[in-house]
């Protein structure tokens, strides 16, 4: 099985401001390690809303508070980690088949999501049991 480790890494992105503010410039392909197809945003949420609560077979996802915090607790079957982000120029890069429980969102959290998917529901693993058994097959 493979380590977390190796499945999630935290991304820190230059801040290219100057006198007149900050700028942090984020590309696929580069900052990025997939080509964006898709772009989504939580916000709105509070402190006891838990989003996410699935893996996805093909997805792979950045996610970047932009705004606020919010913490993330991915789970690879094997072990789990929580990470909080908490500045904008931090992402959280989840390869796919990765369990990822978004939550703790503060009033101003704004969570951007980066995927190299575009939508599709039959890639999603919504049920924790049935994710395990495929993960330690």
């Amino acid at each position: 099985m493979v380590k977390l480790e190796e499945q999630i890494q935290i991304l820190d992105f230059p801040d290219l401001g100057d006198e007149r503010g900050n700028l942090v410039v984020v590309e696929g392909g580069s900052a990025i390690p997939f080509d964006i197809q898709r772009i989504f945003y939580i916000y709105g949420s509070d402190d006891e809303v838990i989003r996410g609560k699935h893996a996805n077979l093909k997805s792979e996802f950045v996610m970047i508070n932009v705004s606020g915090t919010s913490k993330v607790k991915v789970d690879n079957g094997l072990e789990s980690r929580i990470i909080e982000l908490d500045r904008p120029r931090m992402g959280l890069y989840l390869k796919s088949m990765v369990w990822k429980e978004m939550y703790d969102f503060s009033p101003d959290s704004v969570l951007l999501v980066l995927s190299n998917e575009h939508y599709n529901p039959e890639e999603y693993i919504r049920n924790y049991d049935d994710y395990l058994k495929m993960v330690r097959k």
